[in-house]
């Protein structure tokens, strides 16, 4: 990882370790004792009741939670982002409720369906249906606002810029259910799930932002009518269309990261790999041809601890310091 980027992705990881209430020496007051009141379970018992939780924006967020959250400038704010993560199962529903900007004047509000970081896109340009353009909403444009945006998946991101003080916005976020979750942002270094791609011609990729130890449990591939085809590709998994890929990078894009290890057999039983990389993924390639289901079991590895005792990671994902 460049010692440029360093600073965000840390960002990223300080916000997520927050939400899961997993830091205890957080130094951002304000945003641990947001997120770990919001874990409290009576406080959630009385959201269900029927109240909306509502809470201010500071420039730099991360949303994993609904309600109504509003922005308003103190100062000119140029250059801010809000993260909104919900769990694997769902997607993000955004309502603009109210918006006080000057965009002839420069202002900006755009939500990016994914996120992006330094140009780095997830989920990357080769596993989402829409373009890049096509995945930015700008409310400034003419009919966007009150309107509603949908994320594709259980990330989205919000850019904004607001220069004149008093200015602002007010939005609401709502979750909804996702039956056949496609691309998955973990909130957790550790968890389990199945990812299952119904007769769909796409690719999906679940990202884990740690260094981990992956145990594959049950793969299904070419699953059509109660049938297993038995043929092998002829040129290993590039030329199957439908497999699996184990990534592993510093970055956020899966398609600019190392190949560790492809699946292209059906099997059940259990196989494990341990990824030394600051971001992990599980990328299925699916031809729509057949029913396609991997579970996976993911907890964080301890590098260092690793190094020390000589056990074997990919070298490939070790920061160079």
């Amino acid at each position: 990882m460049t010692s440029a980027s360093r600073p965000d992705w840390c960002l990223l990881l300080l916000f997520l370790a927050v939400l899961k209430g997993e830091s205890r020496y957080i130094q951002v007051r304000e945003a641990a004792e947001d997120a770990l009141f919001l874990l409290n379970s009576d406080f959630k018992r009385e959201l269900s009741e029927g109240q909306i939780y509502r809470r201010s924006l500071r420039c730099i967020d991360m949303l994993s939670i609904e309600g109504q959250f509003t922005f308003q400038a103190d100062r000119p704010q140029l250059q801010c982002a809000l993260f909104i993560i919900g769990e694997p199962e769902e997607i993000i529903v955004i309502e603009y409720n109210f918006v006080n900007i000057d965009c002839l004047g420069g202002d900006i509000l755009k939500v990016f369906d994914g996120w992006i970081i330094k140009g780095e896109k997830f989920p990357s340009s080769l596993d989402h249906p829409l373009s890049t353009v096509e995945r930015y909403t700008d409310i400034c444009e003419e009919g966007n606002v009150g309107s509603i945006t949908r994320s594709s998946q259980n990330v989205a991101m919000i850019f904004f810029r607001v220069q004149q003080p008093g200015h602002g916005f007010t939005l609401t976020i709502r979750k909804i259910p996702n039956l056949f979750p496609c691309n998955v942002i973990s909130q957790s270094p550790n968890g389990r799930f199945t990812m299952i791609i119904p007769h769909q011609h796409r690719n999906c990729s679940f990202s884990i932002i740690y260094p981990v130890v992956i145990k594959i449990f049950d793969l299904t591939l070419g699953h059509f009518n109660e049938l297993q085809l038995k043929k092998p590709p002829p040129k290993g998994c590039g030329d199957a269309g439908d497999f699996v890929e184990l990534l592993g990078g510093a970055g956020l894009d899966p398609s600019k990261m190392f190949p560790l290890a492809d699946l292209c057999h059906s099997f059940h039983g259990s196989a494990q790999m341990k990824i030394g990389c600051d971001n992990t993924v599980v990328r299925v390639v699916s031809s729509g041809n057949f029913i396609n289901r991997v579970t996976f079991e993911y907890n964080q590895l301890d590098r260092h601890l690793e190094k020390q005792q000589g056990n074997s990671v990919e070298e490939a994902c070790f920061p160079s310091d």
